[in-house]
């Protein structure tokens, strides 16, 4: 396999991860890790601003999809350019990547032989160890997948493990979106069983549901995780304060005994490659700070000011 376009950032960290990073010719506009890869062309891009507020980002998402448009455009002059032999797209979440329709659509009327595609569609973490094992296999390097498989997955035993001793479980409520305020599903549930907590939002293996504030009170968590799909920290400071103006924000058990925090939700936690694992990480340090220290904090993860200052 020489040419592969990746079409979603997870996809794109799947195939450095298997040491085959110099195969890329392409990738979606969201694909910044390694840093390395920024300086491929980009074959996507999106069609509303992503810059916005919560509640502007939302809106205009919904508007898009109530005309049946798409929240991302895909280039196919540039996908006709590139050649590729392999494209690795998604069909987990239409507001995650360009579509899987997008792309068949898009090499429909190829007349050389096409190229072949994968499309990945991960709900819980075993879905990861999957999806590895099927790009190793589209680009004929089986043993790099079990290899890489074979060594997240000790780390996540590991942590696992060890968090199965800490003498307690919080409560934990990990929110992907602030405004509206939606909650966090598929892999993230497990997660934080994983890490020593309870999930009390969101279901393991079913997409994130939206969340009633009222009823993320009536839950009262111990510890409350922003993990805002495609912003990093200081884009989720800034949105706080849609949190910190509903009533009875500061009546939380988690407001109240300072254990409320953001991760960098663009490239943690909401992105299905191999850095799951960090996250994982992360949450561990998060629930049982006294377990574990594996460096992420003030990076991957911080603590946030609850109060509105002045």
């Amino acid at each position: 396999m020489s040419r592969v376009v990746t079409l979603l950032p997870s996809a794109t960290e799947i195939v450095c991860a298997l040491g085959q990073g110099e195969h890329l010719v392409g990738r979606s506009h969201e694909c910044d890790f390694p840093a390395e890869v920024q300086r491929l062309p980009a074959c996507t891009a999106p069609n509303l601003d992503p810059g916005g507020s919560s509640p502007d980002i939302d809106g205009q998402v919904k508007s898009l999809l109530q005309r049946a448009l798409s929240i991302y455009s895909l280039d196919r002059e540039a996908l006709v350019r590139l050649q590729p032999d392999l494209v690795v797209t998604q069909t987990q979440c239409e507001v995650c990547a360009v579509s899987l329709a997008d792309v068949e659509d898009a090499l429909a009327g190829w007349l050389r032989v096409r190229p072949r595609l994968v499309s990945l569609a991960p709900m819980v973490l075993a879905d990861l160890w999957t999806d590895i094992a099927r790009v190793a296999g589209a680009m004929d390097v089986p043993e790099r997948g079990n290899d890489l498989v074979a060594a997240l997955k000790a780390r996540v035993q590991s942590i696992a493990a060890q968090a199965g001793e800490a003498p307690t479980r919080p409560g934990v409520a990990c929110i992907e979106w602030i405004e509206p305020l939606m909650a966090a599903g598929n892999w993230i549930p497990e997660m934080v069983a994983m890490a020593g907590g309870k999930s009390l939002c969101g279901t393991a293996g079913q997409h994130s549901p939206w969340l009633d504030w009222e009823a993320l009170r009536a839950q009262d968590p111990d510890i409350l995780l922003l993990m805002p799909c495609g912003f990093g920290m200081e884009k989720t400071r800034e949105e706080l304060h849609w949190m910190q103006e509903k009533p009875g924000w500061a009546d939380l058990r988690a407001v109240r005994e300072g254990r409320v925090y953001c991760s960098d939700g663009n490239h943690f936690f909401n992105r299905s490659g191999p850095r799951l694992v960090e996250s994982l990480e992360i949450m561990a340090e998060i629930i049982h700070p006294a377990l574990f220290n594996f460096g992420h904090q003030g990076l991957g993860w911080q603590a946030l000011q609850t109060v509105p200052e002045g």
